[in-house]
C-alpha cells in the first residue's frame, strides 16, 4: 500500500542529493551558505540553478553583487556543513565558525572554499521568483576541480565521498 505524502515534503522524495556550500558576496565580506536544491540546466551556454529562500541573508548578497560560486565539499566537511546550513552570516562569520579557508575565485569577486574538491563560479543570469525558494541561474564563468576527484570528465566518487542530503538533518555517503 502507498502512503500519501504531505505537500510540504515532497521534496524529501527528490531526495538524496549532493550538499553544496554556496559562497557569495564580496572577498572580504563573504559569506557561505549550505543547500541541497541544484541542478545543471544548460551545456551551452553553461548554466545552473540553486534555489535559495528570500529569508536567507546569502539571497540578498547574490541578489545585490550578482555572482555567486558553488563548492562541492566532502564527507570530510558534513560539520562544517551544517554549521553553514544552521546560523546566519549576517552577524557572525561562518568562516570562523565552520573552520573553513577562504581563496579567491579565479573570475568573480567572491571566496571559494579551499578544502572543497570543486569549485564553479558563476555571474547570475536571472532570479526567478517561484515560491517560498526563487531560482538563481548562473552563467558559468569558470570551473575547476581537485584532479584526483575527476575521470573521464566526471567526478569519481571512488576517489572521495560525497556529502548526500536525505532532508532535513540527515546525511549519507557513497560506499
Amino acid at each position: 500500500m502507498k502512503k500519501e505524502i504531505e505537500t510540504a515534503n515532497i521534496p524529501f522524495l527528490l531526495l538524496p542529493k549532493p550538499a553544496l556550500l554556496i559562497t557569495c558576496g564580496p572577498f572580504e565580506k563573504s559569506n557561505i551558505i549550505s543547500i541541497a536544491w541544484s541542478i545543471p540546466i544548460s551545456r551551452k551556454p553553461p548554466l545552473v540553478a540553486v534555489a535559495i529562500s528570500p529569508t536567507r541573508y546569502s539571497y540578498h548578497l547574490i541578489e545585490e553583487y550578482k555572482a555567486f560560486a558553488i563548492n562541492v565539499p566532502t564527507y570530510e566537511q558534513l560539520n562544517a556543513v551544517k554549521a553553514c546550513g544552521s546560523i546566519s552570516g549576517k552577524d557572525v562569520s561562518k568562516w570562523e565558525i565552520a573552520k573553513l579557508t577562504k581563496e579567491r575565485a579565479r573570475k568573480i569577486d567572491t571566496a571559494v572554499i579551499k578544502e572543497c574538491i570543486a569549485h564553479i563560479e558563476c555571474l547570475l543570469e536571472k532570479k526567478v521568483e517561484l515560491g517560498d525558494h526563487d531560482l538563481f541561474v548562473g552563467r558559468v564563468v569558470e570551473a575547476y576541480c581537485e584532479e584526483e576527484a575527476y575521470d573521464l570528465g566526471i567526478l569519481d566518487t571512488s576517489k572521495f565521498k560525497p556529502i548526500l542530503h536525505l532532508g532535513r538533518d540527515k546525511f549519507t555517503t557513497t560506499i
